[in-house]
């Protein structure tokens, strides 16, 4: 699993990616963009009874889409896999607080990769990968840094993990670059027109471009503008439900301006466009104004955020790059978030140190060509979040799953045929040893490398929240100043 996969992908794949009648695209531009907690049923295009998101939609008709792609139960760990292309647990993440949200010093992020290559790189509203100085986007390969602090706007816990105080989802206080400003209107909205503003920038100087969009949206605390929570409050639905579908549907808007904006920029045919989310679905319960509990819609899965089930850790992912692939496509092969690190590798003709090592491979086999060999590979999914000063190895059989293309195995007591039940309701640990056998040798494996990688354990608490005593020292020195979104676009 430690196997360095560049070399062999790269000599098969590199003279046909990014080729268009012959003509190869040396540097294409990439977006990414990853909301917050928002479950793989809630996207009308998925068949969710609660919201309506027809750009996401029209994304979704114009993209590869893989349909059996996998994150981690909850949001650090899915960062860290995204930047390094290794477990989150091999980069030391194994909970989202108490300093174990922070990845690894000795780990190499995509961006670093893709700036050595040429780009410019930036990051738009959520980090969580640690809010010491060392840790911060800047450090590890962004140029361009917009971000909040902790693990969501106004979190704040007795570790070094914690946002600017009283912050807001609107009119928040946001860290540009080195500095704190105050911003005008609903996180969201303030995370996509900086975003939009950087690209075009970059877009006029024909700069190639990584842009990390990744929203805090919908994670609770469940806030969303009036406008938007006025249908659902219509309808009936609880104030949790409100907000958080309020966002996914302003979500959309966002992303329908995103796209609008790629078309107009004539930005399409040079830019590929990723959607995906973090993990499962928070939000599992609505509590209605009447009293009433109504089980929220997750697409037939069992199980939601923070859970090793398929419901907390099979999400959304569509990739768009219009005029070089053919869109409206399913590949139902499985793949995972550290899959994307030599994908981007590979779309953008980088080389990479072979002294990085990886537990992705690149999917580039499979969006050109479905039919491609794929070896089958086993996954783990482990939820960590073990209390503070526990032993790991006195959890290592605790809150874990591993995968493969037809079963899941759900800690030592379940076993699921996922391509013949996909809802997880029938367990056959009985009738398959052999695979259940196997997938424990695995397992065990994957943790004896992973256990000495888990280099935030046992870490004293931070006694100084870092965004807390710069926004501090900040106020006390100047005040803040107000964030200047540049001119107007046009796009809305």
């Amino acid at each position: 699993m430690k196997k360095n996969y560049w070399p062999y992908m790269a000599a098969a794949l590199l003279p046909v990616v990014g080729c268009q009648h012959g003509v190869r695209v040396k540097h294409p531009n990439i977006i990414l963009v990853m909301t917050d907690d928002q479950g793989f049923g809630d996207l009308s295009c998925y068949g969710s009874p609660d919201v309506y998101t027809p750009n996401l939609d029209r994304l979704y008709a114009q993209s590869i889409r893989f349909t059996d792609f996998h994150v981690s139960p909850t949001c650090a760990p899915t960062r860290s896999a995204l930047m390094t292309g290794r477990a989150p647990f091999m980069n030391g993440v194994t909970h989202t607080i108490w300093e174990r949200e922070r990845l690894s010093l000795r780990a190499t992020t995509i961006a670093q990769v893709l700036r050595s290559n040429g780009y410019t790189t930036g990051i738009f509203g959520k980090w969580h990968l640690g809010d010491e100085d060392a840790y911060q986007p800047d450090m590890r390969g962004f140029d361009r840094m917009f971000i909040h602090g902790g693990g969501g706007i106004g979190q704040a816990y007795a570790c070094s993990c914690a946002d600017v105080p009283d912050n807001s989802y609107f009119d928040p206080v946001i860290k540009d670059q080195s500095v704190f400003v105050k911003t005008e209107g609903f996180c969201t909205d303030v995370f996509f027109i900086a975003a939009l503003q950087w690209i075009k920038s970059n877009a006029d100087k024909k700069q190639p471009f990584f842009a990390y969009l990744a929203t805090n949206a919908p994670h609770s605390p469940y806030h969303a503008s009036e406008s938007y929570r006025q249908k659902f409050i219509e309808e009936g639905y609880g104030r949790n439900a409100q907000g958080f579908y309020g966002m996914v549907e302003n979500i959309d808007s966002n992303m329908g301006r995103l796209m609008k904006a790629l078309k107009e920029w004539h930005l399409e045919k040079n830019t590929i466009l990723i959607f995906m989310t973090d993990n499962g679905k928070a939000l599992s319960v609505d509590r209605r104004p009447d009293g009433s509990r109504v089980q929220q819609y997750n697409a037939g899965m069992k199980g939601y955020k923070n859970t090793v089930h398929e419901g907390g850790t099979h999400v959304p992912f569509f990739i768009r790059w219009t005029g070089h692939w053919q869109g409206g496509r399913d590949i139902s092969r499985l793949a995972n978030h550290f899959d994307l690190f030599l994908t981007f590798a590979e779309l953008t003709g980088t080389e990479i140190p072979d002294s990085i090592t990886f537990d992705g491979r690149s999917l580039l086999p499979l969006i050109e060509d479905q039919n491609a060999d794929w070896p089958d590979r086993f996954r783990v999914f482990q939820k960590g979040r073990w209390p503070v000063g526990a032993e790991p190895d006195s959890f290592k059989y605790i809150n874990f799953a591993v995968r493969n293309e037809r079963f899941r195995m759900v800690g030592m007591d379940e076993l699921y045929d996922i391509k013949a039940d996909p809802g997880e309701t029938n367990n056959v640990i009985q009738q398959h040893p052999d695979v259940v056998r196997e997938m424990l040798q695995y397992y065990d494996r994957w943790w004896s490398e992973a256990r000495p990688l888990m280099v935030n354990e046992g870490v004293p608490m931070s006694k100084v929240r870092p965004f807390h005593e710069r926004y501090k020292r900040q106020m006390k020195e100047g005040g803040l100043s107000f964030w200047d979104p540049g001119p107007d676009l046009g796009i809305n």
